[in-house]
Order: C-alpha cells, then sequence, then structure tokens
C-alpha cells in the first residue's frame, strides 16, 4: 500500500499515461445482478420492476414521501416547474451560481427567470440577496411563482433562511440537487427540502445512470400527476386519449436497474470524494493563494466536485492554471459562469449578495474558481500527480 504522505510530497511521481479526468463513472460490478434480471424477464423498456424499486429506494434515502425516476435531471425540473404551475410570463427566482440546466426548463415554460447572487459561506444562493429579490417584487408587484435553489459541487446552501423566506411569501421551493445526492443539512437530505426536489445520474455525477433523474415530494399526488405527465399524458381508456399534452420522460427499467447498483454503494463513494477533498486540503493548504470552497456550518457536503480559487497574488488566472494542468494531461474547469454572465440572459435582473463593485460574489468566484478532478475511483498516485502539478504552476 502507498504511504501516500510520503508520495504527495516526493518529486518523483511519474506522468500518468491516462488522462486524469474531473470526474467519471464509478462501476462496482454489483449493476450487472440488477441489470441480468432485467434481461432476464424481457424488462428493458420504460416502466418495470426496477424502476418502481428505484423510485421506492431513493425516496426511502431522501426521507420523502414519493420519487418519479425520470430521463434525465433537466426533465425532473420541468415537471417540477410545471406542477408549481409557473407558466408564460412568470417570474422565477433561480440561483445564478449553477449550470444552465438548472434554469433553461424556466424558459421551456416562457417564464422570465431573475438570478440571486451566492454568499462566501457555502458558494450558494445567497440569503440576503434573495430578501433584496424579495423586497423588490413587493414593490413592483412581480412576485415570483417559485423559488429554484441549486446545490453547487455537492454543498448545501443555508436552506433554513432560505426556507424561511420564501415560506413568509408564500413562494414553494424547486430544490435542485442534481449535484447534492447524499448531501445534508442540519441532519435533514438534501432534495427533501422544497415542494419538490430533483436528482441528477448523469455520468459525471457522484452516482450514475449514465443518464436519469428524480424528482422527489412530500406530495404524493404531485407526482402522481408528473408521473402522468411523464408518460405522455395518456388518459385512461382503451384507445389513445389525450385531454392534456405530455412527455416521453420515463426512465427505463434497465436504467434504473443500473441505479439500483449504484446505490448500494453511495455512502462509499461519498466517503471517498470527502477524503479526495481532505487530502487536498492538507496538501495545498500551505500553497500561497489558494482557497477551498468552505464546508459551512449545518452543512454535510459530499464534496461531488473539490473546488477552489486563486487570489491575484499568485500571478495565475484560472485559465492560466486550467491550461498549464492540461498540459499535464489533467482535466481541470473553470467554476459555472454565472447566468445573469451568460449572452442568452443579458439584461435579466440579478440581485448581487453586497453592493459596490466587488458586491458580487459569484462573479468572483467565476474569476478565481477551478475544480479539480475527484473522481471516487481516482487512485493516490492520480492525486499526487495532481498536487504536484498544481503547485508547480502556482510556483512559476
Amino acid at each position: 500500500m502507498l504511504d501516500y504522505k510520503t508520495h504527495c510530497v516526493t518529486k518523483e511521481i511519474s506522468r500518468p499515461e491516462k488522462r486524469i479526468l474531473l470526474s467519471y463513472p464509478h462501476m462496482s460490478g454489483d449493476e450487472l445482478k440488477f441489470i441480468k434480471e432485467a434481461f432476464d424477464s424481457n424488462w428493458i423498456a420504460p416502466l418495470g420492476p426496477h424502476v418502481d424499486a428505484f423510485e421506492k429506494e431513493t425516496a426511502e434515502y431522501a426521507g420523502v414521501k414519493a420519487a418519479l425516476a425520470l430521463s434525465c435531471g433537466s426533465a425532473a425540473i420541468h415537471l417540477g416547474l410545471r406542477l408549481l404551475d409557473v407558466k408564460a410570463g412568470d417570474v422565477v427566482f433561480c440561483s445564478t451560481l449553477t449550470f444552465i440546466a438548472s434554469v433553461a426548463p424556466a424558459v421551456y415554460q416562457k417564464a422570465t427567470p431573475v438570478f440571486i447572487d451566492s454568499d462566501e459561506d457555502t458558494w450558494n444562493m445567497s440569503p440576503v440577496a434573495l430578501q433584496k429579490a424579495f423586497d423588490d417584487a413587493v414593490k413592483t408587484g412581480k412576485m415570483p411563482k417559485c423559488v429554484i435553489v441549486a446545490e453547487l459541487y455537492g454543498q448545501p446552501p443555508k436552506m433554513d433562511e432560505i426556507c424561511a423566506i420564501c415560506d413568509r411569501y408564500g413562494v414553494p421551493v424547486l430544490e435542485d440537487a442534481a449535484e447534492a445526492l447524499g448531501a445534508s443539512y442540519n441532519g435533514k437530505m438534501c432534495g427533501s427540502f422544497g415542494k419538490v426536489g430533483i436528482y441528477s445520474y448523469n455520468g459525471n455525477k457522484i452516482i450514475t445512470t449514465s443518464g436519469g433523474g428524480m424528482l422527489l415530494s412530500d406530495d404524493e399526488e404531485y407526482i402522481q400527476k408528473a408521473r402522468f405527465w411523464a408518460t405522455q399524458a395518456r388518459d385512461s381508456a382503451p384507445w389513445y386519449e389525450h385531454t392534456e399534452i405530455g412527455y416521453n420522460y420515463r426512465m427505463s427499467n434497465l436504467l434504473a436497474a443500473v441505479g439500483r447498483g449504484q446505490m448500494l454503494h453511495l455512502e462509499e463513494r461519498i466517503a471517498r470524494r470527502r477524503e479526495i477533498y481532505a487530502t487536498y486540503k492538507k496538501e495545498l493548504s500551505g500553497t500561497p493563494g489558494i482557497s477551498f470552497m468552505p464546508e459551512a456550518p449545518k452543512c454535510h457536503s459530499i464534496q461531488w466536485l473539490t473546488a477552489i480559487t486563486t487570489a491575484p497574488s499568485t500571478g495565475k488566472t484560472f485559465m492560466d492554471v486550467i491550461n498549464y494542468m492540461n498540459q499535464q494531461n489533467i482535466e481541470c474547469r473553470p467554476v459555472w459562469k454565472p447566468m445573469h454572465l451568460q449572452p442568452y440572459f443579458a439584461g435579466s435582473k440579478y440581485f448581487a449578495h453586497d453592493e459596490g463593485e466587488n458586491g458580487s460574489v459569484s462573479d468572483n468566484l467565476f474569476n478565481t474558481g477551478i475544480c479539480l478532478p475527484s473522481a471516487s475511483a481516482m487512485t493516490e498516485e492520480e492525486q499526487g500527480w495532481v498536487i504536484k502539478s498544481l503547485k508547480e504552476c502556482l510556483s512559476k
């Protein structure tokens, strides 16, 4: 077994032949047992016993009454917005520091996104900025239909403060826990805070079905309605009868089988990602100019991706670092570009955490943030090469 302490500080770490990727699937082999059951029973297409079991097991894990397995996380957000009656002309408050899939479904519904800044404690939606947005909504008479709260890189936001603000105005929360399956806030699982919540099982997530998502709610009638919409809104009749328009959004029994096998190892995957984060923090804590995405009080992050910022004092931009790491056969990526800076959303309303020139926390994080390789299957040797390369880059 490699002595990792020694390994990390040695200068004799060899360049890996294989590229070190940011986050990739980690299969256990247990998935094959469930897949074989699906093949043997010929339940391959959407619906089937593995879909039913995956929904039940996920709802129990999240601590909610019901769940619906879908084709992707975006489909889950879309159905969630429709359940919350978001329609053309409505306003939806959204986290700005997130992937566009958090926001695009609001556009599908022809709603208007209003973007909310992050705070420095969690990198997630700022309760301060959220309150500013509600203050403005009261003045303009244009209250949001819902608030989409994204949970960045496996870290919960300040959910007690955010939910208290939303409850005060009677506005429901849609919790985008796509990156935070297994994370918790004050002992309560992410995905269970909102009127509806969602998970993603994309190939880069903590566990994967290759593609897929889950819609969660304590309102079982919501899930029943979403199930109807997700199967082309087919009415109960001996022929194909439709009084509403639906979607082809269900997860296949085969992919649900993969998900069930992955769920058996979720806690192991979380423990490994947290170990990777802890190792990065220990080995890089003495490197001038590096700060880590914090784990705030009450938050238990899954550390899906280890994210850092580099100070101007390093003399390196985030792209300088990413380009250098790429030359070392290492994939790193910038922190998400905030939605209010995206060309498509130019001119959209945005509420910053603080006033003044440097008041936008999300802008600052984008300008300095880097995501490091964090796959649970990454070896100690590979992480050692990442650490060595990052130190070399910042010392040049």
